[in-house]
């Protein structure tokens, strides 16, 4: 948010923040989101540089095209573990998971 609009809003009374502070969120749950989403992007970019649809990626997976959207879309039931298994089997290598990590 830019400064002033914080500032306007301070001004009227409201309290400025961010997603985690509203939330209550830890700095750990706050990491892991933040690596869920990083994970969850780089998977997205993964199927589409493949020239996959989100049938076809999941036929490779073994899946259902609406498990694969839920990855796409960082549907809190989606864990690390199958981002990261999702990577792999779209041929990602343990580089360009740590990579998305890293960005996190």
């Amino acid at each position: 948010m830019r400064k002033d609009k914080a500032a306007k809003l301070m001004k009227a009374g409201w309290k400025v923040g961010s997603a985690s502070d509203f939330l209550g969120l830890s700095e750990e749950e706050a990491a892991i989101i933040d690596m869920k989403i990083s994970l969850s992007k780089k998977f997205v970019a993964l199927r589409r540089t493949s020239n996959l649809t989100q049938v076809q990626a999941a036929k490779v997976l073994h899946t259902s095209q609406s498990r694969i959207a839920k990855m796409e879309s960082g549907d809190p039931s989606v864990s690390i573990d199958l981002l990261i298994k999702g990577m792999i089997g779209l041929g990602a290598s343990k580089r360009t998971v740590g990579q998305a990590l890293v960005k996190a």
